[in-house]
């Protein structure tokens, strides 16, 4: 897991520089397209804490009413949550079980890493197609929220669908390292 907050391009311990040229650049592609996503989504939390103070102030001190705000903010929250999920997988920080990585042999560990990251990106896969089937359904019959507020629900599920197909690809590209016999970075997690 990546210790600290790095926004830099680069291969994080742990991960596996690609020997073919090809797939060189296609990670180093995600590479640049997780960072710009990344920068987006910070940019997205705090705009949503702008908004969210905004909302107080104007329910709590000049009594106004506010219909839009908490579903702006969920929006982005959403949004963020979702579309950030490939660059921590490609910083290896999503939640694992380290107990288990410590004490398997190094070759053990390598399958299970490998057989974790296919099982990881069938799922993800599928849940992406999902994803894109709601927004889908959600742009053709203009699905809009039960709020005065309404806007369409094809935001968030784009958000989603864009979010879990990006986490798709981080983890077909890290497969398809460890497949091609990539040089592995400091520690294997």
């Amino acid at each position: 897991m990546s210790h600290g907050f790095e926004t830099e391009p680069g291969i994080a311990p742990g991960m596996v520089e690609p020997r073919n040229p090809a797939l060189a650049a296609l990670v180093r592609s995600m590479t640049w397209l997780n960072l710009q996503v990344l920068r987006l989504s910070m940019l997205a939390l705090v705009l949503t804490s702008v908004v969210l103070t905004y909302s107080v102030v104007t329910r709590y001190f000049l009594k106004i009413a506010t219909d839009w705000q908490d579903e702006a903010s969920v929006f982005m929250l959403v949004g963020a949550m979702f579309m950030c999920t490939a660059y921590v997988q490609s910083q290896r920080g999503h939640v694992g079980i380290e107990a288990l990585a410590t004490i398997l042999p190094a070759g053990v560990n390598r399958v299970r890493v490998l057989l974790v990251d296919i099982v990881s990106t069938l799922f993800c896969s599928f849940f992406a197609w999902k994803s894109w089937t709601l927004f889908y359904e959600a742009w053709s019959e203009g699905q809009t929220t039960s709020s005065s507020f309404a806007p369409p629900l094809w935001i968030p599920y784009a958000m989603m669908a864009v979010g879990m197909t990006l986490l798709a690809i981080q983890l077909l590209l890290q497969s398809a390292t460890r497949v091609t016999g990539g040089e592995v970075r400091g520690d294997l997690k």
